[in-house]
């Protein structure tokens, strides 16, 4: 029984591919590629001479069963066009079934977009949500960030230049002009570039930019909300409960505002209580 290894591979520069990688892609029976034009290239500057067989997003049922079929002979290498397998690259479908039929799957880790644009971003990296690529559709783009406006992780997209322009308008429709991103372009490539501003600015910046290359898109979070002293909440709760709102409907007004646990707001409502303060 062989082995099914996720194989990262180059971004642009050639040089950020591991020595496990190539040595992997030496030892392996075949190679699954997302493009066989790209992979071509990167096995003869390494003067890989490891079979090629194509396998992408499109790619029929056959084509899965009979890499499957091979693993149960010798281990096979799948690679993306550029990066890390799976990430917004196709394979899924293909590790599945190999982990159902048994078949150990192995990483090998290198070159990924979205781990490459995170560090150099200027943003917080202690937590992110990486949604991919956007949507194609405005409407499908707005309400995916209408989902994402309270995340105070940070964000990372795919984009493609065509839709660059579209994308940022609808991101400071949404998220606000002020928000931070960083536009990270072909990474790792001759022409790489690092834009850091605010996403009113970015609209106005990249409108005027004749687009190419592949962009990898860094967006702040939300600001966490700020959580009340015990001093403000106790203070608020006075005001509603003087101000004619019933306990129950204090307790809720300033849980809300406070970013306190219901439980604590209304223990304190009962310590305030028994302090005798008159509402």
């Amino acid at each position: 029984m062989g082995i099914l290894y996720l194989v990262s591979t180059p971004l642009g520069n050639l040089e950020d591919i591991t020595f496990r990688a190539v040595k992997v892609l030496r030892e392996v029976g075949c190679i699954a590629s997302e493009d066989t034009r790209t992979t071509g290239r990167l096995l003869a500057h390494f003067e890989i001479k490891t079979n090629l067989i194509s396998y992408h997003e499109h790619s029929k049922p056959h084509q899965l069963k009979r890499i499957v079929d091979m693993l149960t002979e010798h281990d096979v290498a799948l690679v993306s066009e550029a990066g890390t397998p799976l990430l917004s690259d196709p394979g899924y479908k293909l590790v599945r079934a190999t982990i159902e039929h048994g078949i150990e799957v192995v990483a090998i880790p290198g070159a990924s977009a979205l781990l490459t644009a995170l560090p150099v971003s200027g943003l917080p990296t202690d937590r992110f949500l990486f949604m991919g690529f956007l949507p194609r559709k405005s409407a499908a783009r707005r309400t995916l960030f209408e989902q994402l406006t309270a995340q105070s992780a940070t964000l990372v997209f795919y984009e493609s230049p065509h839709r660059l322009q579209a994308s940022l308008l609808d991101m400071a429709t949404v998220f606000g002009a002020e928000r931070q991103i960083a536009i990270c372009r072909e990474l790792t490539k001759l022409h790489e570039e690092i834009w850091r501003g605010t996403l009113g600015q970015a609209g106005e910046v990249w409108a005027e930019r004749t687009l190419r290359g592949e962009f990898t898109l860094v967006v702040d979070g939300a600001p966490e909300e700020e959580i009340w002293s015990e001093e403000a909440v106790q203070q608020a709760l006075v005001a509603a409960m003087t101000g004619g709102l019933a306990r129950k409907d204090a307790v809720k007004q300033v849980r809300q505002q406070s970013g306190w646990p219901k439980r604590e707001v209304y223990a304190l409502a009962e310590r305030v209580k028994r302090c005798r303060v008159k509402w």
